[in-house]
């Protein structure tokens, strides 16, 4: 299998190096907005590299196509890979929005082509124990979570205005992650914000601190909290909370949590400073699962609809810090 990669920045060539590995990769090429440095990282790694993106579709003669570019090429590229009839892989999001999102979601629906949507939480070990338990039934009925993404420093100023938002940037992960363990859907938000940081985000319309308080279709409750704040480390959990048992993701001896009880000492162990350390082996499976998609020996395991399903409550989230009130999906949805 002959696989393009548009993107070499920090994720673009973790994925390359990832791809590079696996046995059935025989040849990579690789592109970037900036061709010397898709020329650096092809060279470091022995594969091909192509002077612009679109030689892509036009000269590399590729199998499978992965987009991990800024976001604003997200939708043209897989738009043009499916329609070229390319199994697409694209790290979230798929575009900016919902109206941009539905957009491709109609300008590819008579592709045949696969398109898996990076959302890598699905691949990590804790969250799949977490949906086979719910899954299962061991909990009894799931009555509240608690979800949070808690960045160790913000990024960038430059990057922000870009992201979308928090929501849409950062805790779409923690809502994507809630309808895959659980299997319901959100139906309510009611999402506050903060702005105590850097004068960048409030430029940007953005906060850098957040809590949503989310109703399932079941009545399930679950609390998020996202910030770009927490110096103690990189903290990504889930707790989920049934009528018979309850469980946690991301309680282990990294955890970026201080306890001050007498003669405790977990934590104890070095915490993750970057999303890349946590969710390193997460990363790894994701993408031989997209190895299984582009061989045709499975459907894509997170679609368009699922990346749609979790930014529509992202935006809902977005429209309830602003406007002060409970939002029902279902007013973003039209």
């Amino acid at each position: 299998m002959r696989i393009g990669l548009a993107g070499v920045g920090r994720i673009g060539s973790f994925h390359a190096k990832t791809l590079r590995q696996h046995p059935e990769v025989k040849s990579m090429v690789l592109a970037d907005a900036d061709p010397a440095r898709a020329r650096h990282v092809a060279d470091s790694l022995g594969v091909d590299a192509v002077a612009r993106t679109e030689d892509l579709f036009s000269t590399a003669r590729i199998d499978a196509l992965v987009i991990a570019t800024a976001t604003d090429a997200h939708a043209s590229l897989i738009v043009e890979g499916a329609r070229a009839g390319l199994p697409v892989f694209c790290e979230k999001p798929v575009a900016i929005d919902a109206a941009q999102t539905r957009g491709v979601l109609r300008r590819i629906e008579s592709a045949r082509a696969p398109v898996h949507i990076g959302f890598q939480r699905r691949f990590d070990s804790g969250y799949m124990a977490a949906r086979d338990a719910v899954r299962a039934g061991s909990l009894g009925w799931v009555h509240t979570l608690r979800a949070c993404t808690l960045d160790a420093a913000p990024p960038p100023a430059e990057y922000v205005p870009t992201s979308g938002g928090i929501f849409r940037d950062c805790s779409v992960h923690d809502f994507d992650i809630l309808r895959w363990v659980t299997g319901r859907e959100v139906v309510e938000v009611y999402a506050v914000g903060q702005n105590r940081g850097a004068d960048f985000f409030r430029a940007a319309g953005d906060a850098d601190a957040t809590g949503t308080l989310l109703t399932l279709d079941d009545g399930a409750i679950a609390l998020v909290s996202a910030t770009r704040y927490n110096a103690a480390g990189h903290d990504v959990r889930l707790e989920v909370l049934g009528s018979k048992d309850s469980l946690a993701v991301g309680l282990d001896d990294r955890l970026p949590l201080r306890s001050v009880e007498a003669g405790v000492t977990f934590p104890s162990g070095k915490p993750y400073t970057l999303f890349l350390d946590r969710f390193h082996d997460a990363y790894v499976r994701e993408l031989a699962a997209f190895v299984d998609v582009a061989a045709g020996r499975r459907e894509s395991p997170c679609s368009v609809e699922d990346a749609l399903a979790s930014l529509l409550i992202a935006e809902a989230c977005e429209v309830s810090r602003r406007e002060r009130r409970p939002v029902r999906v279902s007013e973003v949805t039209v």
